[in-house]
């Protein structure tokens, strides 16, 4: 049961995601089902937590980066160009593969997308990459572990 906590915590952590704790909770065993279900929910709830606190993360960055005196990291460099060229379906649904959701959830209402539009679409893409994930995972897992 402890493992399944695991999951569920792993994907809310920005960085570990989906991307990664989807194919592990699968490769150890796990069942695909649960580990499908629960990594969406705690990737999706970190993600509506953004959404909804976005003035205050926005507030804590801006202050941390002037503190650090850093410029824009490449994951938010990453971030601009994809949206300038797709937009905020494009950054959703390139989010968790390149930049992270957390991120290109930040940077779309950075820009102007709604928080309603930001919300279907990290919806929309969590859950297509989460079955890409889970179900790429498990066929190749299925095809490597049933030989013979």
């Amino acid at each position: 049961m402890i493992e399944y906590f695991l999951v569920f915590l792993g994907a809310a952590i920005p960085w570990l995601e989906i991307a990664l704790v989807i194919p592990l909770g699968i490769i150890s065993g796990l069942s695909p089902f649960w580990v499908m279900l629960l990594a969406f929910v705690g990737n999706m709830l970190t993600v509506l937590f953004l959404i909804v606190a976005f003035e205050k993360v926005k507030t804590w960055m801006e202050k941390k980066k002037q503190k650090d005196g850093k410029g824009d990291s490449k994951r938010t460099e990453r971030g601009k160009r994809i949206w300038n060229k797709y937009g905020m379906p494009g950054l959703a649904l390139l989010g968790p593969i390149l930049i992270g959701t957390h991120i290109a959830a930040f940077i779309g209402l950075l820009f102007g997308a709604s928080k309603v539009r930001t919300t279907i679409w990290m919806a929309v893409s969590i859950g297509l990459w989460t079955l890409i994930f889970g179900i790429a995972t498990a066929m190749g897992f299925d095809f490597f572990v049933q030989k013979g």
